[in-house]
């Protein structure tokens, strides 16, 4: 007796009912890889715009909660709350270089983009920046823009083009090199041409502190906050905030993927305990031959694990390919808009491929226990007698 060869055959004997029951765990499958490809793809991009910023402490004004704290690193726009006198008091502290940042928001063509005041020179020196057209700021108050690479490109501009900004015009002084981080997305002018356009005053939003010697990372943080009435945050703890939030919608989205891989449980141990009841005769016929009740188990059971790996597979590469359509939509949104500058990478990782299949089998599997055991427990003379 071929067992592989029958259970091919008994599967797609009716093939309306096979193909609606493996559409069911190709589904489920392609909904749980697609989500798990995201969210890592995030994650690791998440943690590139955490190592692009430049900084091993931030400091912020008290009583930020975790959605601020997200923003820092999609560079939405913020409150502002700390004097610039705190900012120069920190940045006076020896063995650390400080940069503040004031956030705010404009827009081309009804596209939001960020607006940066800083302070050119230390912020040049603090990211690196090489221009790629055009020039620098000349001075800590030139009434003019610098903007990304990012932004040239989806807008056409050029140097010495101009931009409206709260009723004003800017030329653009200059165009910064890509950096691959939102960095490119942003336009940047100085500080106190930022501070009277915005009304602000003398405020910023946050500082960016880089130290000189990690090991004394507690020693700099007593010392900011001796020197100004803020808060602190390392950048590591920064990425934990923004993980657990990305962690917890992801978790959320996989519990809802997980429901459909449980509603598609449910289709095969409908499809097979229907199965039982249509094959009676053939299940008498195959003991009368002799196959022993392990035999007719093991039927039934491979039945069921074929949908499993079958619509893994299927679901598996339909998930991939899902993934990487939907990712430059979803670094559209508002939350991800940190990737905007590069496209998020989507994580086609071989844990996760091989690890969706054996889950993808082993609840195909798990569903098909107590049909099997019921057409095992089939008595001959119940089984061949039935019509």
């Amino acid at each position: 007796m071929n067992i592989p060869k029958l259970v091919l055959k008994n599967i797609t004997r009716r093939k309306a009912r096979f193909f609606f029951t493996l559409l069911g765990i190709t589904v489920g499958i392609a909904s749980f890889v697609t989500l798990l490809s995201l969210g890592g793809g995030l994650k690791n991009e998440i943690k590139k715009q955490a190592s692009e910023l430049g900084a091993n402490l931030i400091v912020t004004p008290k009583g930020w909660c975790a959605y601020e704290q997200v923003s820092v690193l999609t560079g939405e726009q913020l409150p502002e709350a700390i004097p610039f006198d705190d900012a120069r008091k920190i940045s006076a502290i020896k063995g650390l270089t400080a940069v503040p940042y004031l956030t705010e928001r404009t827009a081309i063509k009804n596209s939001p983009l960020p607006v940066i005041g800083i302070l050119p020179e230390e912020m040049k020196i603090f990211k690196r920046w090489e221009i790629e057209k055009g020039d620098y700021f000349s001075s800590q108050d030139e009434n003019a823009i610098v903007i990304g690479s990012g932004i040239a490109q989806q807008f056409k501009l050029n140097v010495l083009d101009k931009l409206t900004i709260k009723g004003r015009q800017f030329p653009v002084r200059g165009i910064l090199k890509g950096t691959g981080s939102k960095d490119d997305i942003a336009m940047f002018m100085s500080l106190s041409v930022a501070q009277k356009l915005y009304g602000v005053g003398d405020k910023v939003s946050f500082v960016a502190v880089k130290v000189d010697d990690i090991s004394k990372m507690d020693e700099y943080i007593l010392k900011i906050q001796e020197a100004a009435n803020v808060a602190v945050v390392s950048d590591k703890q920064l990425l934990r905030s923004v993980l657990s939030i990305v962690g917890t919608v992801s978790l959320t989205l996989q519990l809802i993927a997980a429901v459909a891989i449980l509603a598609a449980a449910f289709g095969i141990i409908n499809t097979m305990m229907t199965a039982i009841y249509e094959r009676r005769r053939e299940i008498g016929i195959l003991q009368a031959i002799g196959a022993r009740e392990i035999t007719i188990f093991k039927i039934f059971l491979l039945e069921s694990g074929f949908y499993g790996l079958l619509g893994g597979v299927i679901g598996i590469v339909a998930g991939l390919i899902f993934s990487s359509i939907a990712s430059p939509y979803i670094s559209q949104n508002e939350f991800t808009a940190f990737m905007k500058g590069s496209e998020m990478a989507v994580t086609f990782d071989s844990k996760l491929i091989i690890g969706s299949l054996l889950f993808s089998v082993f609840v195909s599997l798990i569903s098909g226990l107590y049909p099997a055991w019921k057409a095992s427990r089939l008595s001959p003379v119940e089984a061949i007698s039935y019509e």
